[in-house]
Order: C-alpha cells, then structure tokens, then sequence
C-alpha cells in the first residue's frame, strides 16, 4: 500500500482543521505532504515534533489519499498536547502498520458492527470501506453506545447511514440526559433488537475493553462461531513496531499481528480484556 515510502520515518502532514466531537475527544485533519495510503484498520503512530507519538486508527476512508482524519482521546501528557494544537502546525505520521479488516472476506455476508466510546473511530473508516463495497454486502448494522449524549462522536454519521441503502445505525447511552429521547443501556443491549441472519453474518467488535468483552460474550451468546467476530485490539500499543513488548498479548504483539483478530485466534491467550 505504501509503495517505496519508509513507513519508518515521519512523513510530515498540515493540520489544518481541528474539530471537537466531544469534551475528550478531537478529530485532527491532516494533509499529508504526499499521498498516505493504509488499509482500514491498520494504524499509524503520530507525532508532535519534540513532545511525543502516539498509535492512532485513521478515522477517514482508506480510498482518499491526500488527506487523513485521526480521532484522538485526551488520556494523557502528548494527546494533551495535541489536543491544544491549532491549524496551520505540522504533525508527523509514521506507518501504517499492522492488520486491518479483511473486507473482502465480508463479501455477500452481513456484517453486524458494534462499537462503544472512541472506538467508533476506526469503525467509521470501516464504515467508509464498506459503503464503497455495499453491492457485494448483503447488510450493514451499527450498534453504538456512549457514555452520555455529549460523548457521543460522529453524530451526523448515524442520520447519514440510515439514508444509506443496506446501511443500519443505531445510538444508546448509558446515562440521558433531558433532551435524550432513545434508548438507554449499555452497547450490546442494542443486539437485542437488530435483525440478522448469524448463520451468513460476521460480526465486528470495538471499543473500551470491558464493552468488547460483554460484547463479544453476547454475540456468542446470538450463536456467531469464533471465526466470523472480529476485534480490533487497540490497546497497549506503544512503539508500533513490536520492540518495546507492551502490546503483548500471550504469544502475539497486537501492534505486529493484530490490531484485528478474529476470536478465534486470541480467545485463549491470557488477559485479553485487561
């Protein structure tokens, strides 16, 4: 996908917009000085000159190359850095790296998403994929939660989907507030409700990791084998690279292997909700 670029060295990128999708979170525009490619799911570690770097899932549709969208959380010294950055600086982005959603396997299946927090960052990227290869899809279903509905990332995006053709979205909080009038519980109450054929199904899970595991435990619980769940296990990633052992999740680096597994692979590797 990147050709003869060194995904090891910083390739600079503008930002030039900077939007708040909630009180933690932001959304980085960024235009890089040549074309990025990456496949939806993989990631990228980006950098402010002097201060840091940090792994992120682009956020924006892997078919534009000139131009990167990068969510990012306020969790710590450099995304707090980041976060009071204003256009016109330079970033840098050094990747993409890892493993992302094999969409062509989800051809002529039904593919039931379900996402909580900021992860709903790389399933919009995900979401964008899939839209450009809706003919090969039987059905697309969104199930999202957050936390309140000022956490809530993306809002435009569920009206949008819903006037889409095969495309479902559906919104729950866990707390309302006076203006919320949907529903309320955690995201994998939302399963519920939806309509899907497991049997020609796969499903995609991603978010917070107490939300993936009750999460994945219902879509078990629905009748989906091991090998049709996919998980983006984002967390613990540091260098990107596989040197520095903090992703390690029993026999795998998820920076490496992953971010994207089925269950079926890591289910009995330890700890792979902690």
């Amino acid at each position: 996908m990147s050709g003869q670029r060194n995904i090891y060295k910083p390739l600079k990128a503008r930002l030039t917009e900077v939007i708040e999708e909630s009180p933690l979170i932001k959304t980085f525009v960024l235009i890089p000085e040549e074309d990025f490619s990456f496949s939806t799911g993989q990631f990228i570690e980006l950098s402010v000159d002097g201060i840091g770097e940090a792994p992120f899932t682009p956020s924006s549709s892997p078919l534009i190359h000139d131009r990167l969208e990068v969510t990012v959380m306020k969790t710590g010294y450099v995304t707090e850095i980041m976060h009071n950055l204003i256009p016109g600086v330079f970033m840098g982005i050094r990747g993409p790296y890892g493993r992302g959603y094999p969409v062509e396997r989800f051809f002529g299946k039904e593919v039931l998403i379900l996402g909580g927090g900021c992860g709903l960052a790389p399933i919009r990227s995900l979401l964008y994929a899939l839209e450009h290869v809706k003919d090969n899809l039987e059905k697309v279903i969104l199930c999202y939660g957050s936390k309140t509905p000022a956490d809530c990332i993306y809002k435009p995006l569920f009206n949008r989907l819903n006037s889409i053709d095969k495309f479902e979205a559906y919104r729950t909080v866990d707390k309302g507030d006076e203006e919320w009038d949907g529903p309320v519980g955690v995201a994998p109450t939302l399963l519920n409700n939806v309509s899907v054929n497991v049997t020609n199904s796969v499903a995609v899970v991603c978010g917070p990791p107490v939300m993936m595991k009750y999460g994945t435990l219902k879509i078990l619980e629905m009748g989906y084998k091991d090998e049709q769940i996919y998980l983006s296990m984002e967390k613990n990633m540091s260098c990107g690279l596989g040197k520095c052992g903090h992703c390690m999740m029993g026999e795998f680096f998820v920076c490496k292997d992953g971010p994207v597994f089925t269950y079926n692979e890591i289910k009995d590797q330890p700890n792979i909700w902690d």
